[in-house]
């Protein structure tokens, strides 16, 4: 076979793996933000109720078993690793067609907004709930 022919499935091969990792960075993404999510619903069901039924002693007792770690260890290093995938499928399918782009762009404003809702909701609340004196049980009830 001459060069050129040669040159021409080895140039579809790279288009093959550019679209393999095109996939495999959109599905890395979407993984990713399942796993975020689902450990938000296990926080929500179980971690949070437990927090709540006996205040002040279930917050004491959160409070030593977060002492080392806590779930923001968890989401401060996976929630921008999902925000910058989402950005790189975002760019890596930009020629795809109008729907994708629009979606992708969605996904990550989503992303973006609800890692802002963090900050502005969750994290106030865990400083009452985790960082201010017991005494203060009203406030931690609220939170």
């Amino acid at each position: 076979m001459s060069f050129k022919y040669n040159l021409s499935i080895f140039n579809s091969c790279i288009f093959v793996t550019n679209k393999n990792m095109k996939q495999v960075i959109l599905f890395l993404s979407l993984a990713l933000a399942c796993g975020l999510l689902f450990t938000n619903i296990y926080n929500s069901m179980i971690d949070a109720k437990s927090w709540g039924t006996d205040i002040p002693g279930s917050i004491e007792t959160a409070r030593e078993y977060f002492k080392a770690v806590n779930p923001g260890n968890f989401f401060r290093i996976f929630s921008p690793n999902n925000q910058v995938l989402a950005l790189v499928a975002l760019v890596l399918f930009w020629k795809s067609s109008l729907s994708v782009r629009i979606y992708l762009g969605i996904t990550l404003e989503l992303y973006v907004l609800s890692e802002l809702f963090t900050f502005a909701y969750f994290y106030p609340r865990n400083d009452i709930m985790f960082k201010n004196s017991l005494t203060d049980i009203d406030a931690i009830r609220k939170a």
